[in-house]
């Protein structure tokens, strides 16, 4: 098994986004019994955003040619590469002001490619990748699922929304949330989510 994990907190290593998706990775792992891991730290290793070079290749009504890509235009073909390799993608995500990171939506701006990701049809957009399972921890310092919520939530809706455009479909969300009430609520929700993933996993 091919995990591709994406890694989207400013914290990195120290956050509970790396926890929580860590923590699914390792399920994935044990469960396949063999797993090749391939980590990619949005925050350490920045993603430049699209350039004029990207903008026009996407403005074309023509696909552009391979041996003129330069720029990020071939960062966005190592991307999709990297993605279409893969098995399994974990994302492990914070939720900033009821959305995505800037260092996730690069990510997302580079593999959500005309012609290359995807087709226009005369039905609409097509995806142009092979389905596969895309786990998403999303850890949040207010509650924004269930009768609790207090804030909107624009980041699941948009990832389901955006995968599903390249043909990524099977989307599972695991979610810790009202972390800003201090550590003991970080121990319960890590405990909790614990105790869910290995339920999910235990029936795979």
């Amino acid at each position: 098994m091919k995990i591709l994990h994406l890694q989207a907190s400013p914290r990195q290593q120290g956050s509970n986004a790396w926890w929580l998706s860590q923590q699914i990775v390792a399920r994935l792992a044990a469960h396949s019994g063999h797993a090749r891991i391939s980590v990619r730290d949005l925050h350490g290793d920045a993603i430049p955003h699209v350039d004029a070079a990207y903008a026009q290749a996407l403005g074309s009504p023509v696909a552009v040619d391979e041996d003129q890509t330069a720029g990020t235009l071939a960062l966005s073909d190592q991307l999709i590469a990297e993605l279409d390799a893969a098995d399994v993608v974990v994302i492990g995500t914070p939720m900033h002001n009821y959305t995505l990171p800037s260092t996730l939506k690069a990510w997302i701006d580079h593999v959500v490619r005309v012609r290359r990701s995807f087709a226009i049809t005369p039905d609409g957009k097509v995806g142009l990748l092979r389905d596969r399972p895309v786990y998403v921890g999303i850890v949040s310092g207010g509650r924004f699922s269930g009768t609790t919520a207090r804030q909107p939530d624009f980041l699941t809706p948009y990832l389901k929304v955006a995968l599903a455009t390249i043909g990524l479909h099977d989307l599972r969300f695991y979610s810790m949330e009202g972390l800003a009430a201090g550590g003991a609520a970080v121990r319960a929700e890590r405990e909790r989510i614990a105790m869910e993933l290995d339920g999910e996993f235990s029936r795979a």
